[in-house]
């Protein structure tokens, strides 16, 4: 797969034709003729992690599809706290707002290494319009992420402290497809969870501490059976 540095994405079109995630990306049912109507580059580079992609109320002119790496969607509050309100993985559009009004609602920030390709607005827009299959892709684009917010309400921000960490280990892991999961800085896992540093880091230790999950590597290993039976506590 080609990368190439963000000064290098402006001299020239990335190769979308060729992506080896095409047929997952929001540009799956696009044909060569529809290639051919894209004028403005789209932009493919590589960002490390704690880079931002973008602030809440810049102006939005961009949609983001991620090739790879992890990106998270925060708020902040009116004490200055961050909220992680959510997590995009690779094939994931987001900026979709940039369709539709003037600026982004989120701080987007690169929690590993991400290799994102960067869509002009008005390029999607005017597709859009032209390609049946690409509307229909965006509408199922925004039904996903409303979804998404939904699980984020109703699984990872209601509950006790251990039934949000074991949703969101279980959702982690439904993301890696296996029965491992990598996971964040106690900040970040506090912000989605929306819970304390400090009860992130004690209810994790109480995970290992009862085998729930054991650290492999750069990965934990989940005990899918009693993490499910919390949920149920």
């Amino acid at each position: 797969m080609k990368t190439v540095t963000l000064q290098d994405a402006w001299k020239g079109e990335a190769d979308c034709l060729n992506c080896a995630l095409r047929n997952t990306v929001l540009f799956s049912g696009l044909s060569e003729t529809d290639f051919e109507k894209i004028h403005k580059p789209i932009d493919q580079f590589v960002l490390p992690a704690g880079s931002t992609l973008y602030h809440a109320h810049d102006n939005a002119s961009f949609l983001y599809t991620i090739r790879s790496g992890v990106v998270k969607l925060t708020q902040y509050l009116a004490d200055g706290n961050q909220r992680i309100v959510r997590l995009a993985f690779a094939s994931d559009v987001i900026g979709l707002e940039s369709l539709i009004e003037p600026q982004y609602k989120h701080d987007a920030v690169a929690l590993r290494d991400v290799e994102v390709c960067r869509l002009p607005a008005p390029v999607v827009n005017q597709l859009s319009t032209e390609n049946q299959l690409l509307h229909k892709e965006l509408l199922n684009r925004w039904h996903l992420a409303l979804n998404e917010a939904d699980d984020w309400i109703t699984q990872l921000s209601t509950g006790s402290a251990r039934q949000r960490m074991a949703n969101l280990l279980l959702k982690l892991a439904e993301k890696y497809g296996s029965d491992e999961c990598e996971l964040f800085t106690r900040e970040d896992i506090g912000s989605m969870l929306s819970i304390t540093t400090e009860t992130a880091s004690r209810t994790i230790a109480e995970f290992k501490r009862k085998g729930l999950i054991q650290k492999q590597g750069s990965l934990y290993k989940l005990n899918k059976e009693p993490l499910f039976e919390i949920l149920s506590d």
